[in-house]
């Protein structure tokens, strides 16, 4: 065996064994992937008109189940008005929620949004969602997802919409599911501290769903690291895991809104670019056989997810297919992929 597939075997053998590092076991809202149905009662028009208004006191109900809430407008690009008509949400529990609800140890919790009230834009939050739950098949070390049908009440009980949403995992849960910490890190890390098999799967992943609205090592200037990623693990050599999340301005999901950004001068959303650090070339070859062992289980997402609709499913199966032609062997991936990362 040469040293570079010896080196690939020892990779894909980490690869393989990575779930069962898992420290502790999911939360009971994320401990399945059956979709909830949920109603949300309180100002939520106020809340819509106003995006800077302070949090408002509600009631989420799950069942039999009622439980105060506050909540808020949270987010940056979709909680503009001139871009979603439906800002998303934070909802923070009042109290603890019992023991045995399924809200148990749940504190603070993002709800992604339908963003607009046309019925279409229900299949953006369903393939924002899909992306989640693909990534979620390549390591623990990533954002568990909840499905939700959300009934919005306003405070005397009238409906205002309904529509599907989903809440995301709070990031020290998937800290303690991986028996890592939270990364704290101001403006940048340096690239030496990221893992390398983490990072490789995170710039491979990212590029299947063709997303460049990210930074795995830097943040706004100013601000906390990163840019649609949070960071787990150790600051130190070869230590920090790059956790994705946002995915709305992938071609995956491309909703109207969405573009490239100016600086990579790409004409569409659709037109990819691997954007993965060449230090990170050595783990990408095993990576990218890790995700043609779950070609299947990835696209399998996509026909599992309520609500999409067969004509979304083939668009979004088509862009995925495209990318596991460009890492159909070995070859491919030197060519296609580890030739254009970034230094």
């Amino acid at each position: 065996m040469t040293p570079m597939r010896m080196a690939i075997a020892c990779i894909l053998m980490s690869l393989m064994t990575a779930p069962a590092a898992a420290a502790e076991p999911p939360k009971p809202l994320f401990a399945s992937s059956d979709p909830v149905q949920i109603t949300l009662r309180g100002p939520i028009p106020t809340l819509v008109r106003n995006r800077n208004s302070q949090p408002v006191a509600g009631t989420l109900t799950a069942g039999a189940e009622s439980l105060p809430v506050v909540l808020s407008v949270r987010g940056i690009t979709r909680r503009k008005s001139e871009i979603c008509g439906f800002p998303p949400l934070r909802v923070e529990f009042a109290s603890p929620p019992p023991a045995t609800s399924l809200f148990a140890g749940q504190k603070r919790l993002k709800l992604v949004t339908h963003c607009r009230n046309d019925a279409g834009y229900q299949q953006y939050v369903l393939l924002e969602y899909s992306a989640y739950r693909m990534y979620n098949l390549l390591t623990p070390a990533s954002f568990r997802v909840r499905l939700a049908t959300v009934d919005y009440r306003g405070p005397d009980g009238q409906a205002v919409i309904a529509r599907y949403g989903f809440f995301l995992e709070d990031l020290r849960d998937v800290a303690s599911r991986n028996g890592l910490a939270r990364v704290r890190a101001r403006d940048r890390i340096p690239l030496s501290t990221l893992s390398p098999v983490d990072a490789a799967r995170y710039g491979l992943f990212q590029h299947l769903i063709n997303n460049h609205d990210w930074s795995m090592r830097a943040g706004p200037q100013g601000s906390e690291c990163c840019h649609n990623a949070e960071l787990i693990g150790t600051l130190a050599e070869r230590s920090v895991v790059p956790v994705p999340y946002d995915f709305d301005f992938s071609a995956l999901v491309a909703p109207p809104y969405a573009g490239p950004p100016p600086e990579l001068n790409l004409t569409d959303i659709r037109q990819r670019l691997y954007r993965g650090y060449c230090a990170h070339n050595g783990a990408v070859p095993a990576v990218a056989t890790q995700f043609r062992a779950m070609h299947a289980q990835i696209l399998g997402v996509l026909s599992e997810v309520p609500g999409l609709e067969p004509r979304t499913q083939r668009r979004a199966s088509a862009y995925v297919e495209g990318f596991f032609a460009e890492i159909a062997n070995d070859q491919a991936v030197a060519e296609r992929i580890l030739k254009r990362c970034v230094n």
